[in-house]
């Protein structure tokens, strides 16, 4: 396994509880990149777009597995990984904003997910912080959130507990076809052979040298910047994920209120801007006047795989025992453990509820264009 982010973390615990023998190679901190800047939303309903039914529903899968997925982390680990359940807001602060709303609202109500509106008065009863110019907003009750920050550690200790390893700070520098396997050549000259090989790099996984032309995934980094500021954990100023224009509010049990994420294409740079910051401090404002007073204890910066055609790229990558785990942008906390199942399933052969078509590499013609980093 290439990648020690949620998706390939998720996958390599499927994998070895099935009872295969795996390696996580990952070139920082295990966890350490897009997951760790990650807002951990589950908004499987407040996600759905038009002319993406099928990830909706590939979406909703994964929500509905995360519950007990969480509760068995817990179980084999003893970390709690802060799953939520009160549920997602999305707010309107204008009139203008609230006929767009409206408007969303039905159309997720056309898809037949579990949405409900909120009149103002209403919106002030679950959350009296809120700003007076809310006027409305959709509710998701099934929305809910997990912190990535604890999701991390629990899967760590998850591989370590089914006989798998993991390896930090190793990055690969190169890989190759070998005898029906692949070979995996890391940065200190070492070199290991494994019968499959799940490529789960998340922006850096169309730019490992060897990788079949045929096979590299389009993918490319998005930005995303986020602050987070310190609540009183006893009376916090928010207990809702809140999303509002350009910003989403997430309130952590420990008192964090996590303020994300900007979406911006500036390559490989994870520096954090005034303008970033600004922008995300202003739309909060809008919703939330009282979080002023909040001190800032973090800024956060992420670089998103986001794929082609915004679709999370998951399955056999063409050349046999080649399997890829990238591409999913916005969503990979809510999606991993639906890409565990899907990377399992190519891997170990098994049958799965979704057609490969729609996410597997195959539905691009060769992408030859690998973006470096700087």
């Amino acid at each position: 396994m290439v990648g020690g982010g949620i998706c390939g973390l998720a996958a390599a615990w499927r994998l070895a509880e099935a009872g295969a023998r795996v390696h996580v190679l990952d070139a920082g901190e295990i966890g350490h990149g897009a997951t760790w800047a990650a807002g951990g939303m589950l908004a499987a309903a407040l996600e759905a777009e038009p002319g993406e039914e099928g990830m909706a529903e590939l979406a909703r899968h994964s929500q509905a597995l995360w519950p007990g997925w969480a509760a068995r982390l817990a179980s084999v680990t003893g970390i709690d990984v802060a799953y939520r359940g009160e549920g997602t807001l999305h707010m309107a602060a204008s009139r203008d904003e609230l006929a767009a709303l409206n408007h969303r609202y039905r159309f997720l109500r056309r898809l037949g997910l579990p949405v409900e509106w909120r009149e103002a008065a209403a919106l002030r009863d679950l959350e009296p912080a809120l700003s007076p110019d809310v006027v409305g907003a959709i509710a998701a009750p099934g929305d809910h959130q997990v912190d990535p920050r604890a999701v991390v550690p629990a899967l760590a200790a998850a591989i370590l507990a089914a006989g798998g390893r993991l390896s930090e700070r190793t990055p690969v520098a190169a890989i190759e076809p070998d005898g029906g396997g692949w070979a995996i050549r890391t940065a200190d000259g070492a070199r290991q052979r494994a019968d499959h090989l799940v490529l789960a790099a998340g922006a850096w996984s169309a730019g490992i040298a060897g990788l079949p032309p045929s096979a590299r995934p389009p993918v490319r980094p998005a930005k995303g910047q986020a602050v987070v500021l310190g609540m009183d954990p006893a009376a916090p100023l928010l207990r809702h994920v809140v999303w509002g224009s350009g910003i989403y509010l997430v309130p952590r049990t420990d008192g964090r209120l996590y303020l994300g994420a900007t979406v911006e294409d500036r390559g490989y740079d994870t520096r954090p801007t005034a303008g970033g910051v600004l922008s995300l401090l202003e739309a909060a404002w809008r919703l939330l006047p009282g979080l002023e007073e909040l001190p800032i204890v973090e800024l956060v910066t992420g670089l998103r795989p986001r794929s082609r055609d915004d679709l999370p790229i998951v399955g056999p990558a063409g050349p046999p025992g080649l399997h890829l785990a990238t591409g999913h942008h916005r969503n990979g906390i809510l999606l991993a453990p639906a890409t565990a199942e899907l990377v399992a399933a190519g891997v170990l052969g098994r049958p799965t509820d979704f057609a490969a078509a729609a996410f597997g590499p195959a539905r691009f013609t060769p992408h030859t264009e690998v973006p470096v980093p700087a």
